[in-house]
């Protein structure tokens, strides 16, 4: 018997087939995440909220393994009795959703979510929620529960807004966690952590009540420490739903079968900035080394990107427009109560002019067909996930990059969130180091509706650089070293 050591650095695949083999139970692995929680959360504070008696209790009563279940209508499902984190932006029946804000710090979800009641259908259980930013954010950090650091230096950050489920799978604590994006919240703390981050194109994952049903900007989607693992979550996550009417059926080949057909890309075009904005120089390097690792498999990398003119200003009128629809009420009531980021951002939505709105419409939907037009001739666009590597947690956002001064919290975020507008699957997955020994990730966008192939050729570049096998990292020890 592997002991709950052993069992934490195990990937979600391999624990999943020990429990499909019965050769471990969900209550091992319970037990194996609980103490690994115990041991390394009092460094990172990744899952400040914790169910994990209520997760034992739900172990027991789950099939051992899917031989126990032959000739029963029941099944194990995907993920077969396998523990994850959940988002604290997503309800847990009986458990707290806080969203990081002192307005919901006692706030008890009456039931699961769509996006929890889909994992369970498929085997999840869910053993505790993750640090997130405050309503939204790419530095996770709350007056609730304080900040999530980065398992490789304790004094950086963990990014956000699935900040906490990224630490949790670097420093071993899961094998699964969700997370959800609007303008980078899978990429961009999957890239600052070292591990994996997929946001899936809309439809894919079914969304629940609390977002506006026809938007398409917020995703939910899987985070995991390889490619393989995500696959597998985004497997567990992908369903048609009532109750989301851009959800659709799962595909008929599972995402986790299609990276046994997996294909090097012929083409694909890089770009550092993708023409926008400035960029680390020290993270442009490392992600255009790792870009031209494809070359090795035969395909021809180049400098090009689509015109992503007019985006940084689209998407700001978009997600400000989200905001005020999702939170003006709030900000009637709760101001005092609320970040003052977060209160900007409302008001700027309340303030929209119909001129505004419009054009962002069309500068989004002529920027689509000039991203379809490039997947005509490129299989992949790739850029970094992040313009800047992890910095100090305490430092709320960048003000600068490359001594030019930036306007928003939210314009360091620009190559993840341009990204988002064009509805493309896009993927970070880690590609070097910097000289300090933090994580750098590469962003890669598939052509529309292509997550499948995007995950195959995502895991061909991750076998490429054998960076998967880096983590889960000892978190304690990591705040003393520079090396990776």
């Amino acid at each position: 018997m592997a002991t709950p050591e052993e069992l934490c650095r195990l990937t979600a695949t391999q624990a999943v087939a020990l429990l499909r083999a019965g050769e471990v139970s969900p209550l091992d692995l319970v037990e194996a995440a609980a103490a690994r929680i115990e041991a390394t959360d009092g460094a990172v504070n990744a899952l400040p909220i914790r169910f994990l008696d209520v997760a034992r209790e739900e172990a027991k009563r789950f099939p051992a393994s899917s031989r126990a279940m032959a000739g029963r209508e029941e099944r194990p499902g995907w993920l077969a009795g396998l523990p994850i984190a959940i988002k604290d932006y997503n309800d847990v029946g009986g458990q707290l959703t806080t969203y990081g804000s002192p307005i919901f710090a006692h706030n008890i979800a009456p039931e699961d979510d769509i996006t929890v009641a889909t994992l369970r259908a498929s085997g999840a259980i869910p053993i505790a929620k993750s640090n997130v930013p405050e309503f939204a954010g790419s530095n996770t950090f709350n007056p609730v529960w304080g900040a999530t650091r980065n398992p490789w230096d304790l004094r950086m950050s963990a990014g956000g807004s699935s900040g906490g489920a990224a630490a949790a799978l670097a420093a071993g604590q899961v094998w699964l966690a969700n997370g959800s994006c609007l303008g980078g919240s899978l990429r961009i703390p999957a890239s600052f952590c070292g591990i994996v981050g997929l946001r899936p194109s809309p439809g894919v994952v079914p969304r629940g009540v609390g977002l506006p049903p026809f938007d398409t900007l917020w995703v939910e989607g899987p985070m995991g420490r390889c490619v393989a693992d995500v696959a597998l979550l985004l497997d567990a996550q992908a369903a048609q739903s009532p109750r989301d009417p851009l959800s659709r059926p799962a595909p008929a080949v599972s995402f986790t079968a299609a990276l046994g057909k997996r294909r090097p890309p012929g083409r694909i075009g890089f770009s550092a900035d993708l023409g926008l904005s400035r960029v680390d120089p020290e993270v442009a390097a490392i992600c255009r080394e790792g870009a031209a690792r494809f070359a090795a498999m035969g395909t021809a990398v180049e400098e090009a990107a689509p015109d992503f003119s007019g985006a940084i200003e689209a998407f700001q009128t978009q997600r400000a427009v989200l905001f005020a629809a999702l939170r003006g009420e709030l900000l009637e009531r709760e101001r005092a109560r609320i970040a003052p980021d977060i209160v900007w951002n409302i008001e700027k939505g309340l303030r929209v002019t119909a001129d505004e709105v419009v054009r962002a419409e069309r500068t989004r939907a002529a920027l689509y067909h000039r991203v379809a037009a490039f997947f005509e001739t490129y299989d992949l666009l790739a850029c970094p996930t992040v313009a800047v590597p992890p910095f100090p947690v305490e430092q709320p956002y960048p003000t600068e990059i490359g001594g030019v001064r930036l306007t928003t919290y939210i314009d360091w975020m620009f190559l993840t969130f341009v990204v988002t507008l064009t509805g493309c699957p896009a993927i970070s997955i880690p590609c070097g180091f910097t000289r300090a020994g933090l994580p750098v990730g590469l962003q890669l966008v598939g052509r529309p509706h292509g997550d499948a192939e995007l995950l195959g050729m995502a895991q061909l570049l991750e076998e490429a650089t054998g960076l998967a096998a880096r983590v889960p990292r000892e978190p304690a020890a990591a705040a003393m070293s520079q090396g990776a």
